[in-house]
C-alpha cells in the first residue's frame, strides 16, 4: 500500500513519537511511506534519515490555505492509497481532499476530550478508519454517541531495536548521574503539570526516604509548571534526594539510570507511552489505575497498578519495590516480553496493515 501521513505539528509529545514510530514501522514491513510534516521539528528530523519521502507544509489551522496546498500537492505527486492524520485541526481537510481526490483516509484520535459538534458527528463518518489508542478511549467516544462500528483501536508501536535493556548505558548514565552503586532510583519521565500526579509523587517518596534512605528520585521533564515543581521537591529535609534533569529528545539513558519508574498521573490519560518505554528498557513500573494506563502493563508482573493520588498506598508501594530487590529482577525480565508481545513495531504494522485492509 501507499500511505501518505500527514502531520504538521511542532510539538514533541507522545503524539509526535507515535507518528514517527508508526510511519518507520509500515515502511519496514514493506509499505510505500510518505509524510506531510513541517520542517525542522520533532516529527521531521525524526523521519529525515529514513528513507520516507518528506513533503513540507503547514496547517495552521483547519482553513489554511498553504496546508490545503501542500497536500494537493504531495497527493498528486504521491498518489497515496490512503491519507494517514493524527490532528484534529487537519481533520477537515484530510477529509475533504481524500473525498475529492476518492483516497481512503485514517484518522487516530490521541486525546481524551469531546470534539466540536460537527467534528464529533461527522469525522467519524467520513473516515474510512477512525482510530483511538486504547480501549478506554473506545469506550469514551462509544459512550458520547460515536457508533462502535466506526472506532478501531490500535495500541503505540515501540521501536524496540531503541528501548532496550543496556548494562553498559546504565553504568555510564548513573555515573554522569551521581548515582552510588547501591542508590535505588525511582524516576518519573513526562510533563511537569499538576495532573500527572507529582505532587503527591514527591510527597509519597518523602514518607518513604526514612524508611528507604539509598532512595532517589529522578525527574526528567519540562512544562509551563516546571520551575514551581522543582521548587518544591527542594523544600523540606530530603531536597538531597531530589534531582532533575531536563527534557531529551532520546530519554534511553534516564530509562537506564533508574531501578523503577512511576506513572501517577491523576488527570485524564489515555495511554502511557512511557510506562512502556520503561518497561521495555527493564525497568519495573508503578502505575495509576485510571484511564488507559492500565492497558500499558501486567500488574503484577511488570509493574504494579495502583490507585490515582493515594499517597500512603504510594509510599507503600516504594517502599515494597525497594526492599524487594527480587521482586524487581522479575519484574525487569517480565517487561521486555511484555511489551514485545503487545508493542513492538512489528506486531502494531501488521496490525495496522489488516485494520486498513
Amino acid at each position: 500500500m501507499k500511505l501518505l501521513f500527514v502531520g504538521t505539528n511542532r510539538g514533541g509529545g507522545g503524539t509526535e513519537n507515535h507518528f514517527i514510530s508508526l510511519n518507520r514501522a509500515m515502511k519496514n514491513a514493506g509499505h510505500e511511506v510518505a509524510a506531510l510534516v513541517h520542517p525542522d521539528t520533532i516529527i521531521h528530523n525524526g523521519l529525515k534519515d529514513s528513507g520516507i519521502t518528506l513533503f513540507h507544509g503547514t496547517f495552521r489551522n483547519a482553513f489554511d490555505p498553504r496546508g490545503i496546498f501542500a497536500l494537493w500537492r504531495a497527493c498528486q505527486s504521491f498518489k497515496p492509497d490512503w491519507i494517514i492524520g493524527s490532528y484534529s485541526k487537519e481533520y477537515w481537510p484530510l477529509a475533504v481532499m481524500a473525498k475529492t481526490l476518492n483516497i481512503k483516509l485514517a484518522l487516530f484520535k490521541h486525546m481524551d476530550y469531546v470534539m466540536k459538534p460537527l467534528t464529533h458527528r461527522y469525522i467519524p463518518q467520513l473516515a474510512d478508519r477512525f482510530i483511538v489508542i486504547s480501549n478506554f478511549m473506545r469506550e469514551q467516544f462509544i459512550e458520547r454517541g460515536v457508533p462502535a462500528e466506526r472506532i478501531q483501536m490500535l495500541y503505540n508501536p515501540l521501536d524496540l531495536t531503541h528501548f532496550h535493556p543496556d548494562p553498559a548505558l546504565r553504568i555510564k548514565s548513573r555515573a554522569k548521574l551521581g548515582y552510588a552503586e547501591d542508590d535505588i532510583v525511582l524516576g518519573f519521565v513526562g510533563a511537569f503539570h499538576r495532573d500527572k500526579g507529582i505532587y503527591q509523587l514527591t510527597d509519597a517518596a518523602n514518607l518513604a526516604i526514612p524508611f528507604v534512605p539509598k532512595l532517589k528520585v529522578l525527574w526528567v521533564g519540562g512544562g509551563y509548571q516546571a520551575d514551581e515543581f522543582v521548587s518544591y521537591t527542594q523544600d523540606g529535609e530530603f531536597a538531597s534526594h531530589h534531582q532533575r534533569q531536563p527534557w531529551a529528545s532520546d530519554v534511553r539513558e534516564y530509562f537506564a539510570a533508574i531501578d523503577i519508574l512511576a506513572f501517577p498521573t491523576i488527570g485524564k490519560e489515555t495511554f502511557g507511552r512511557a510506562s512502556i518505554e520503561g518497561q521495555a528498557c527493564g525497568v519495573p513500573v508503578l502505575c495509576s489505575n485510571r484511564g488507559g494506563i492500565p492497558e500499558t502493563l501486567q500488574a503484577g508482573v511488570t509493574g504494579l497498578l495502583l490507585p490515582p493520588g493515594d499517597i500512603d498506598a504510594w509510599k507503600e508501594a516504594i517502599i515494597q519495590l525497594v526492599n524487594d530487590p527480587e521482586l524487581r529482577v522479575k519484574m525487569k525480565a517480565q517487561g521486555p516480553i511484555w511489551v514485545n508481545e503487545q508493542f513492538s513495531e512489528p506486531m502494531i504494522a501488521a496490525k495496522f496493515t489488516q485494520l486498513l485492509q
